[in-house]
């Protein structure tokens, strides 16, 4: 007969719920996994997964209770700590679906969005660039450098440290501009050329009452536009491989400086 002390049943729930809060905090705001079409079992069978994987590989936990006030901050501080990495995560794809909307705002697009049959607000050059960046996140095993990622930081910032260092924090807000930077990057050589193509539509306008902007406007933005979305894709790997591999290095630059140790 096996018996099992208390003692025993407390180490093996730490090791494996405090993981699980980090880890399913990360799955809650991570865009791949964290999208809406994706079940919350599969979210919750990843992460106890993972949780199983890791607890053997963990440093000595703190010796706090779990049902009790220390062991619940243990547990808010791991799923803020996921919650967080998980957003780094996301600025990264969230830059492209900025992209997105500012090329079809200038194609003229956005008409599409206000007669969407499905009620949603996103632009469908958004979605687009977004599919995209998934699949070629997945195709350069970025999911996989991303759980190598999240195993790793139970070790460079352990459970039951002596706080959350708050500049990490000021240093993930700062890095939210990547998404305006990255998008207007990524958008520029469509919508540079889009622009000068309204101001001279304008200016033709103005000299010409008798031309209709509608009628000449659209359909010059659009032909314009996606002729300029042919050759922009001919680059657009190469960018979003840069695009990912600053995203996590700072993934892994958030970790160190939450810990305090960057």
């Amino acid at each position: 007969m096996i018996d099992v002390s208390f003692d025993q049943l407390h180490a093996w729930l730490t090791a494996f719920l405090w993981p699980f809060s980090r880890l399913s905090g990360f799955f809650m705001a991570a865009p791949l996994l964290g999208h809406t079409a994706v079940p919350r079992q599969v979210k919750v069978g990843l992460a106890v997964l993972i949780s199983v994987v890791v607890a053997p590989l963990l440093p000595p936990l703190p010796a706090a209770p779990v049902w009790s006030w220390a062991g619940l901050g243990i547990m808010v501080e791991q799923l803020l700590i996921g919650v967080a990495m998980g957003l780094a995560l996301r600025v990264t794809f969230t830059a492209v679906q900025a992209a997105g909307e500012y090329i079809g705002l200038q194609m003229g697009l956005a008409f599409a969005t206000f007669v969407s049959p499905d009620g949603a607000n996103t632009m469908i050059l958004s979605r687009l660039f977004y599919m995209i960046t998934l699949l070629m996140f997945l195709a350069v095993n970025g999911h996989l450098m991303v759980i190598d990622t999240l195993a790793t930081s139970f070790r460079t910032l352990p459970i039951g440290t002596a706080g959350l260092n708050p500049g990490a924090f000021e240093m993930l807000v700062r890095y939210g501009g990547t998404i305006f930077v990255s998008g207007l990057l990524l958008a520029l050589p469509l919508v540079a050329p889009l622009l000068i193509v309204n101001l001279s539509l304008g200016i033709l306008n103005r000299s010409a009452p008798q031309l209709t902007v509608f009628s000449v406007g659209f359909p010059t933005s659009l032909t314009l536009g996606l002729f300029l979305l042919t050759v922009l894709m001919t680059d657009f790997g190469r960018f979003l491989q840069g695009l990912f591999g600053q995203g996590l290095d700072f993934l892994q630059a958030l970790v160190v400086a939450l810990a305090g140790t960057g």
